[in-house]
């Protein structure tokens, strides 16, 4: 449920741009934490011909040093320091990729009442391309932006200014919604006047709050979007 006695109270008529994150989000974050934290190592396991556990102890640190920056979220570094191919093996396991609950049913309301809608994401280009042709969620977004497009992750004020240059945002008129505590706190930062919180980002996971922010577990929370109170 949302939390903080809120529940759906946003006034959608003063909303005309929405801006969504993808993993964790949209999508099941579930395929993502299995991708990095066990599929890809044990995939490294095997070609130097270590443990599974090894081959985490080796792999977990060097990916925790870059959390939050760009590199953290792009294939084509990991590929480099890991020497595998990153989209290749996540198309191994691309079955895990599911959409999260009431998701399509609020991106259809949103573009049926004309809503603005953008997918604003840290992934990288050739996982954004993976999922997209799985999930088919393309169709519902004016435009799909990349923090790799801008070479600045959302953590990062830098992103915002040139998102805004790219779309003409109206800050008080944005809503964002985003699973990453540092996203959300980069967002309110900025600016952005409404943002809601996905506090249950993986179908694996307890529900989480996430202080300071209106949180959802699901868009089922989000419905309908009505044109006023």
């Amino acid at each position: 449920m949302a939390q903080l006695g809120v529940e759906n109270n946003i006034d959608w008529s003063s909303i005309d741009t929405i801006l969504l994150d993808m993993d964790g989000t949209l999508l099941d974050l579930h395929f993502d934490l299995y991708f990095w934290m066990e599929y890809m190592p044990l995939v490294f396991a095997n070609k130097y011909n270590l443990t599974h556990q090894q081959s985490k102890d080796k792999i977990y640190p060097i990916l925790r040093a870059e959390e939050g920056k760009l590199h953290w979220y792009c294939l084509d570094y990991w590929q480099k320091v890991f020497k595998l191919n990153i989209a290749e093996l996540k198309e191994d396991v691309a079955h895990l990729i599911q959409i999260h609950p009431f998701v399509l049913d609020f991106l259809a309301q949103a573009k049926q009442h004309k809503k603005r809608i953008y997918l604003v994401t840290n992934a990288h280009r050739k996982t954004i391309q993976l999922k997209m042709r799985i999930t088919n969620l393309s169709q519902y977004f004016n435009a799909i932006i990349s923090s790799h497009d801008y070479n600045a992750a959302k953590e990062e004020q830098d992103f915002w200014h040139q998102l805004n240059k790219a779309i003409h945002l109206n800050k008080q008129k944005s809503i964002f919604f985003d699973d990453s505590l540092s996203v959300l706190n980069a967002a309110k930062q900025y600016g952005i006047a409404s943002i809601v919180a996905i506090n249950k980002p993986s179908s694996n996971m307890d529900m989480k709050s996430i202080k300071g922010f209106i949180n959802i577990e699901t868009f089922e929370h989000m419905l309908p979007i009505r044109t006023h109170l």
